[in-house]
């Protein structure tokens, strides 16, 4: 047994015999592969991915700074358990998203607080506007005035069975001799209108110009009814006239301000611009860039005004006084929607307090800064207020819808004014818009945002006898000599007499206090506010902080990135098992 052995170990010491024929076509067996190095030996790498799914979950459950995850692997021998904390953890991560989607829908309304906070500063003393309300006659259609006034007349004498004559009240002018005849629509006149559930109002009926269609404007008093059928025909007269220059428009005269004073000085004339109002008259805006130092009545501005009824249109203004408001310095005083009346033969005393309210604007509030990207046109010559949009507005779809504009308010480019001469059906057009205005059928609400910075001013009134009793005389007695001297215009009735009390009436004006309140809008939710209520969110449901958010995010990366490792080598396995995939042409040794 010892010497086969011997033999082969020395046949191996002395190295390979001859090798035959076959043994040079035969393949070498390759070399094993190299033992792996140890573990402490291995180099990092840049990524490492772990083998399964399994192993991924249970790495991030056992790794995670997340509250509840590691529950799952520490009860992994316990199925109960295991499932138990399987389903809080999904109900949590449910109701975390649940809260989620709740407040990213309070997010997206844009919710906004309102921040009132109280400054004191020295402030610009706003504009006042006042009117005499005492619409004239102008020269040009002043016969067409007293014919209107007799048809006036007639209708009040079939309603009412009142005579002019026997009271002394009649509304017509003096007689200013032959002048052109104007052709009144006679066909709009007052009358008992029936009315559907057996109510009977005054009103008057329009048609359009085929008499097909017809409108009634109905009111439940009498008053207003006479009123707005008068204002009808007046526009419709005014209408008449050429593009009225200023004198057309004339102020009655200087002797409307007796006296003016501001904080102890007085008036300049440069202090204040004239223009007349179709219905309250010749109007006074006084507007200087006046500063208000200290509140108080001594610091604001003190009128003494006339409030005589001289050359009035009794049946268009049914009123005594003095018309007033208070605006900005930019703005246009609408007098009809914020004005309000003094009564003469008092003095009026007018606190001002002033609020401003800041809009955020898109997409917390409808808003805007000016007139660029409005889609209507403002037809005033001043900053925009959202009823000079509401005007102009109108405006425009009175031109758009009856070929022509309202007497009262301005024209766009290239219009004209309705008058039944060119357009005879415009009052029947007219009064259909404005029922849809009233009824808020129209688009102009919605074209007219608010300003996102606006101003307004909060008034407080008391009023008094003025002049009292005891000095009622020689005051009026001043009043008059100063009318007499003035050379302005032309002179009233008692201008060689004391006026009587009823046709004065003094005003004072001032801020209450230089403090003044802003109201801002700010967002109830901002982007750092929106972070922290979702962080407030996570940490109640998970005890965690955003860097569990970032752990998360790995494991949904690596999880992505694991599942197309798997999907490729799948794929690849699926290439080596198809047929001939694995079969190759031996090599052949060269000779």
């Amino acid at each position: 047994m010892e010497a086969p052995a011997q033999a082969g170990a020395l046949a191996r010491a002395a190295g390979p015999g001859p090798r035959t024929r076959g043994d040079l076509h035969a393949q070498p067996p390759p070399p094993p592969p190299p033992p792996p190095p140890p573990e402490e030996e291995r180099g990092e790498r840049l990524v490492e991915l772990h083998a399964s799914f399994r192993e991924l979950f249970t790495f991030f459950c056992a790794h995670t700074t997340m509250h509840g995850p590691i529950r799952l692997v520490c009860s992994s021998q316990n199925r109960l358990k295991t499932a138990s904390w399987g389903l809080l953890f999904l109900g949590a991560l449910g109701a975390l998203y649940w809260q989620f989607g709740l407040l990213f829908e309070q997010y997206w309304r844009y919710p906004v607080l309102m921040t009132v906070s109280v400054h004191s500063e020295q402030k610009l003393f706003p504009s006042v506007t006042l009117c005499d309300m005492n619409p004239h006659r102008p020269s040009l259609v002043r016969n067409h005035l007293q014919a209107l006034d007799k048809f006036a007349q007639e209708n009040i004498r079939a309603l009412y069975k009142f005579n002019f004559s026997r009271s002394g009240d009649s509304p017509l002018a003096e007689d200013p001799g032959p002048g052109p005849v104007f052709p009144l629509d006679r066909t709009v006149r007052l009358q008992r209108l029936s009315l559907p559930g057996g109510q009977d109002k005054v009103g008057f009926r329009l048609c359009n110009s085929t008499g097909g269609d017809c409108f009634s404007r109905a009111y439940a008093s009498g008053v207003t009814a006479l009123r707005e059928w008068y204002r009808y025909h007046y526009v419709d007269i005014l209408a008449l006239r050429p593009a009225a220059p200023e004198d057309a428009r004339r102020s009655p005269g200087g002797r409307f301000v007796f006296s003016c004073r501001y904080d102890g000085q007085d008036c300049q004339a440069r202090h204040f611009r004239t223009f007349h109002h179709p219905t309250y008259g010749s109007c006074y805006t006084f507007n200087s860039s006046w500063v208000a130092q200290r509140p108080g009545v001594t610091h604001g501005i003190s009128l003494v005004l006339r409030a005589e009824q001289q050359d009035h249109l009794p049946l268009l203004s049914t009123e005594a006084g003095v018309r007033a408001m208070v605006h900005k310095h930019d703005h246009t005083p609408f007098l009809e929607h914020h004005g309000f009346s003094i009564r003469p033969g008092t003095e009026t005393t007018i606190g001002i307090r002033e609020d401003e309210v800041h809009r955020l604007g898109s997409p917390y509030s409808r808003c805007t800064d000016g007139v660029e990207g409005l889609d209507v046109p403002l037809l005033y010559k001043a900053s925009y207020t959202m009823q000079a949009c509401l005007v102009s507005c109108f405006q425009q779809l009175m031109v758009e819808t009856c070929s022509c504009g309202y007497y009262f308010l301005p024209l766009p480019a290239g219009a004209e004014y309705c008058s039944s001469a060119r357009h005879p059906a415009w009052g029947h057009c007219f009064f259909r818009l404005y029922r849809d205005l009233e009824t808020h059928r129209l688009p102009c609400a919605s074209r007219c945002p608010r300003p996102c910075r606006e101003s307004s001013y909060k008034l407080s009134a008391g009023t008094s006898r003025w002049p009292s009793s005891k000095s009622e005389d020689w005051i009026l007695a001043v009043l008059g000599e100063r009318a007499r001297q003035s050379p302005r215009s032309p002179s009233p009735r008692w201008v060689h007499s004391p006026p009587p009390r009823s046709n004065v009436a003094k005003v004072n004006i001032f801020y209450q206090e230089l403090n003044y309140r802003t109201v801002d809008e700010t967002p109830v939710y901002s982007v750092p506010q929106l972070l922290s209520a979702m962080g407030s969110l996570w940490s109640l449901w998970f005890g965690s902080s955003v860097l569990s958010v970032l752990e998360l995010l790995e494991l949904l990366l690596d999880a992505t990135a694991l599942a197309l490792l798997l999907g490729r080598r799948r794929l690849c396995r699926a290439r080596v098992s198809q047929p001939g995939a694995g079969i190759g042409v031996p090599h052949q040794a060269r000779g």
